[in-house]
């Protein structure tokens, strides 16, 4: 349960608190918490496992403790909201981004942080210790190398792929689309049942501001999983008819149907230790991150 409370807790903290001043009394959170089922010595098991990862800081005010985002939180949240509220694949620019590496047996555990890393940052592994990617990750690679301090054992390469088969193979050898395309499918089905449900519920009154924080919370944290397994290759390296463009579609529809009613529900609880500068009442959906590129 602690590995479920925490992933939850992510989604809360990328979703709402990191636009909140990102720090909460573990009081509110514990409460918002409860709405998913998640009990409060899960809460303060998982808050105090992200403190010792360094995702979270916390601190006493008086007799009630706040936990902020560490700057590596920040940074993990603001690329995570880059990716999830991206509407529309970039423009590739040819290259290829190579990172190789030979780190002993006896550093296998950093090798295998570092692959989840590097799957997570959108590399795909081509072969045994080569992971490429076609997106301007240099940034991303020397931020892994310098984190696992692994200097002597990787090269970094920025280049093109001369052959002698085509750039869509190396996709294919890389990355995992065929399942991808099947995940996102099932997220299509399943959310678009959904979708339509509560847009008639929302119409005749029958959803409140709780049920919509309920399903808003769910409906990005079953869509961030995604981050996990889709690189967010560029619109010329992706598949025909590619099932990320309608669920990305789907769920900016679903996501603004719910954002105002969830965000006050939000507030309601969040305010009772902090000071909210953004009332409910002047709470426009089309300021979230989300929407900020199709403006």
């Amino acid at each position: 349960m602690s590995a479920n409370t925490q992933s939850m807790i992510f989604t809360i903290y990328g979703d709402y608190i990191r636009h909140y001043g990102n720090q909460v009394w573990v009081g509110s959170l514990i409460r918002l918490l409860k709405e998913f089922g998640h009990n409060e010595q899960a809460v303060r098991v998982a808050v105090s496992r992200m403190v010792k990862q360094g995702w979270l800081i916390s601190e006493k005010q008086g007799t009630k403790s706040f936990y902020s985002l560490t700057d590596r939180g920040v940074e993990r949240m603001e690329e995570a909201a880059r990716r999830i509220y991206k509407s529309t694949p970039h423009v590739w620019d040819g290259k290829w981004r190579t990172l190789m590496y030979t780190i002993p047996e006896e550093k296998r555990q950093i090798r295998d942080e570092l692959r989840k890393e590097l799957t997570w940052s959108g590399f795909g592994n081509l072969s045994n210790g080569v992971w490429i990617s076609p997106n301007p990750l240099e940034k991303e690679a020397t931020r892994l190398i310098e984190t696992y301090q692994i200097t002597e054992y990787v090269d970094f390469f920025v280049g093109e792929y001369h052959g002698p088969q085509q750039d869509q193979s190396l996709v294919e050898r890389a990355f995992p689309l065929d399942e991808l395309q099947a995940r996102y499918e099932a997220f299509i089905v399943e959310y678009s049942r959904r979708y339509i449900v509560h847009q008639s519920q929302i119409q005749l009154g029958e959803m409140d501001e709780e049920q919509c924080f309920v399903e808003r919370t769910k409906l990005v944290h079953e869509y961030r999983k995604f981050l996990f397994t889709d690189p967010g290759l560029p619109q010329e390296l992706l598949p025909d008819a590619w099932n990320g463009h309608h669920a990305s579609v789907l769920f900016e529809q679903y996501y603004r149907l719910l954002a105002a009613p969830a965000s006050r529900f939000f507030e309601s609880i969040f305010k009772e230790t902090h000071d909210v500068t953004q009332k409910s009442s002047d709470y426009d959906a089309s300021e979230h991150p989300l929407f900020a590129e199709r403006s």
